[in-house]
């Protein structure tokens, strides 16, 4: 990573099922998203539709950059 880690997020276009949609990501979890994305053999909208997905299960479902942020972080803790 050749950016410091405190910058403020960029907005960058995703697709989920056919829709686009726009979400807001520090470049540091942006960075983290395109390595699990990767590692799992996935592109970024494949896996990003995959967050989402476990995103709308959930009781209070959190905004979807909130939500790609701690399904990057439990998958670091569960290394």
């Amino acid at each position: 990573m050749a950016h410091t880690p405190y910058h403020p997020p960029v907005k960058r276009s995703v697709e989920i099922a056919g829709h686009k949609t726009s979400i807001s990501l520090e470049p540091v979890f942006w960075d983290m998203l395109v390595e699990a994305a990767g590692t799992e053999e996935l592109p970024i909208n494949a896996l990003v539709a995959k967050i989402d997905e476990q995103r709308i299960r959930a009781e209070t479902p959190p905004g979807l950059a909130s939500a790609i942020r701690v399904w990057l972080v439990e998958r670091l803790l569960e290394r």
